[in-house]
């Protein structure tokens, strides 16, 4: 059962460095000049809505900070913001002198552990930056480059479907040989063939277990979805994944939270990067429900298809009239043949024009 942010301010079931919730550090709060404090090079974090900002600046004008950020010591006197980066910029903004602040010393990797998690917990999160935040907490957990998780994953997942198919059709002989064991009166047969059925299903249901590595995987990116409590893995893999390949400018809307992922995936199938821009800004500005987007993508496919159409039976239409047009006695008849002869002069001159 997948579990709501709201419920875990910052708190999960992934080890972290430092207790996020508060309860063991409630007393080390201290105050800090802003000036002392800046933010890391690496953020997870890329997309701050401009208007949830603006509201939490004027809450921080008139009530302070009340949340402490946690900082981590750089040297020379400066410390690196690990949690709380809007109430940081907020801040900033409000051009507060000093913030209250939690001070750990943590390495690097400790650090960018504890911003990736505080940020695939918040509320607002938008499918684009929680799919790229989890994939950075895997390459983290695994050892491996973000690059790699993404074929890692699918791997697992054909590993997976494979041992499920095993497993089912073994299984569907151990129902076939009870039924026909059943019809014997000798227990001591039935017991055996049962007892070897069974041990072919151990066996085969093992597939993930024959490469120790891959296994050892497995259980890691499964203690990290299981932490999270957002999603299984195996639900990420099918539908968190395939979004990573939409175009940069629907990825881009989907990061500002403007677009729903149901939508960004229909104005993808727009070809022509100035169409699709230009549909979308549209689209955002006018809040087409997904129905909508779907009716005037498919108009707009059917327009498209038009010009061709019409052109085609132009043509046909002019073989057609000429080819009656040589078989007819209107040659015979000085006044119709003047009208063809400026029909053909104009034609003549069209195609001069070209």
């Amino acid at each position: 059962m997948r579990r709501t942010k709201a419920s875990q301010p910052l708190k999960s079931k992934i080890d972290v460095p430092w207790d996020t919730t508060g309860v063991n550090n409630a007393g080390s709060a201290q105050s800090m000049p802003l000036d002392q404090i800046v933010l890391p090079p690496n953020q997870p974090r890329r997309y701050f809505d401009p208007e949830a900002l603006k509201q939490l600046t004027e809450s921080i004008k008139q009530h302070g900070i009340l949340q402490p950020l946690l900082v981590r010591p750089l040297g020379s006197g400066k410390y690196e913001v690990v949690a709380g980066e809007r109430r940081y910029r907020s801040g900033i903004e409000a051009k507060l002198e000093a913030a209250p602040v939690v001070v750990r010393e943590l390495s690097d990797d400790q650090a960018f552990q504890l911003a990736l998690i505080e940020n695939l917990l918040r509320e607002d999160l938008n499918p684009v930056e929680e799919t790229e935040g989890i994939l950075q907490l895997l390459s983290l957990k695994l050892g491996r480059s973000v690059e790699e998780i993404p074929p890692l994953l699918y791997r697992l997942q054909r590993l997976q479907n494979k041992a499920s198919t095993v497993t089912h059709n073994v299984m569907g002989e151990v129902e076939n040989d009870s039924t026909n064991n059943a019809i014997s009166d000798d227990e001591g047969d039935i017991e055996l063939s049962t007892h070897n059925v069974m041990g072919e299903t151990e066996t085969d249901d093992s597939v993930l277990n024959h490469e120790p590595a891959v296994n050892q995987d497995l259980k890691i990116v499964e203690s990290v979805f299981e932490g999270l409590g957002l999603m299984t893995w195996e639900s990420f893999v099918k539908n968190r994944l395939p979004l990573l390949n939409l175009p940069e400018d629907i990825l881009d809307a989907l990061r500002e939270g403007s677009l729903e992922y149901t939508k960004a995936k229909a104005i993808a199938q727009i070809q022509k990067l100035d169409e699709r821009v230009a549909f979308l800004e549209q689209a955002i500005a006018n809040n087409w429900s997904l129905s909508e987007i779907r009716q005037r993508i498919s108009e707009k496919k059917a327009a498209a298809s038009t010009p061709n159409t019409e052109s085609n039976n132009y043509k046909e239409r002019f073989t057609a009239a000429t080819t009656k047009l040589r078989k007819s006695r209107i040659w015979s008849d000085p006044k119709k043949r003047k009208q063809i002869e400026k029909l053909v002069a104009q034609l003549e001159g069209l195609t001069n024009v070209e």
